[in-house]
């Protein structure tokens, strides 16, 4: 599981590195995506996601 930090949408060091995170990478600032609610709704090939930051700061998407 990648867990990603609150305020940078860098990945956050756990118990296994990812390796498919590269520098040339888009990123995106987790407030600029979540806005104030903490939460956004993703669109992908028809269904809906909830991305949305738990008051321990850590990302969960849901189906």
């Amino acid at each position: 599981m990648l867990l990603m930090d609150s305020t940078t949408a860098l990945p956050v060091t756990s118990k296994e590195k990812p390796t498919h995170i590269s520098l040339s990478d888009r990123r995106i600032n987790s407030q600029t995506l979540l806005g104030d609610e903490g939460r956004v709704v993703i669109e992908h090939k028809g269904q809906q996601y909830l991305l949305r930051q738990t008051q321990a700061g850590k990302l969960i998407l849901t189906k």
